[in-house]
């Protein structure tokens, strides 16, 4: 397992389209999936423990920020061949364990990853309402184990920010995860 980090926000980069299958049995959109506010799109898989260390922090954060207008949607482009459990019967699973209120959507083909320059999961961008690039950072400190209580909310803090202002903060952290598993 390779961790990776991504590189620094590209302020203003847009935010390229896809249309995806989600596990809710809908073809999803940056349209369909964008909030008033703006948009968190998201890199996860199911077996990361980087991911699985925050999930269920994530889907809280994440219920936070529909509040606020921001909404969001995972992205999964990892191999499933090669790494079953992130298939889309497992990305079901999933979703429905830790009650996703966010599409959960399969990017087989790896090219939305690939046109993201995303490389790990969890790896997160923070559009504003104008699907400008506003936030390129982790979700907090955790890596595979989970941060202590009262660890500063990245992620959180920088899309309130975004909601608020339509502008992420200068000062990011890059996320950390493992790396997207691409197809051979």
């Amino acid at each position: 397992m390779v961790s990776l980090n991504p590189p620094v926000c590209n302020f203003g980069w847009k935010a390229p389209d896809f249309k995806l299958p989600g596990v809710d049995g809908k073809i999803w959109s940056l349209a369909s999936a964008m909030g008033s506010k703006g948009l968190l799109v998201m890199f996860i898989c199911n077996h990361c423990p980087y991911v699985k260390a925050i999930r269920p922090r994530l889907v809280d954060t994440v219920r936070e920020l529909q509040a606020l207008g921001i909404n969001a949607i995972a992205i999964q482009s990892n191999d499933v061949v090669n790494y079953p459990d992130d298939n889309f019967q497992r990305m079901q699973e999933v979703s429905n364990e830790f009650g996703f209120t966010f599409p959960y959507v399969l990017d087989e083909t790896q090219q939305v990853a690939k046109s993201y320059d995303a490389v790990c999961t969890p790896d997160f961008f923070g559009f504003n309402n104008k699907l400008e690039l506003q936030y390129r950072g982790r979700f907090d400190e955790s890596r595979k184990e989970t941060a202590p209580e009262g660890a500063r909310r990245d992620l959180y803090a920088a899309m309130k920010q975004v909601a608020q202002t339509g502008h992420g903060p200068r000062e990011q952290i890059a996320s950390i995860g493992c790396s997207i598993k691409w197809r051979v």
